[in-house]
């Protein structure tokens, strides 16, 4: 009787070992292919994040501040998604007087805050512009301000 119960209980073991070691592969695969996936979504949604264009940012610029509008601004990117260099046409409306170190917010295409620029001669017609983070970074706009709906230019 008790060599049965241990042929028995070898039996079950064994049974039970190939009954679990199927799962144990597709469990594993699983959880591979979730690692992946978290590593993959996030990054797929940074990189969209940062392909912006050139005319995307130009025109961000008259979108954020009405002073810019008819200015037909025109940039070059000095950082993939992150800094672009930009130069208008024509001077912006003379409210100021000196548009030199003067800090203005972009506005994208579905009208929300995308990040700033900063004037870099007294003229207005060359601006430095940060997208994101970095326009909060460079203290151009505030974190709180980064995302926020605009649905007009903003004056004065």
């Amino acid at each position: 009787m008790e060599l049965r119960l241990v042929r028995l209980g070898d039996e079950l073991e064994s049974a039970a070992r190939r009954s679990l070691a199927p799962r144990r592969r597709v469990r594993r695969r699983f959880l591979i292919a979730a690692a992946a996936l978290a590593v993959a979504v996030p990054g797929a949604a940074l990189a969209a994040e940062h392909f912006i264009s050139n005319d995307e940012v130009a025109a961000s610029l008259p979108a954020g501040t009405l002073s810019l509008a008819g200015t037909h601004p025109t940039c070059v990117t000095v950082k993939s998604g992150v800094e672009y260099h930009c130069t208008l046409a024509k001077a912006p409306a003379p409210e100021v007087s000196d548009w030199m170190g003067t800090v203005e917010p972009t506005v994208d295409a579905t009208k929300h805050v995308n990040g700033g620029c900063r004037g870099l001669n007294s003229a207005g017609t060359a601006w430095e512009c940060y997208i994101g983070q970095a326009a909060v970074d460079q203290r151009i706009i505030g974190p709180d301000f980064l995302g926020e709906f605009a649905p007009s230019p903003s004056v004065g």
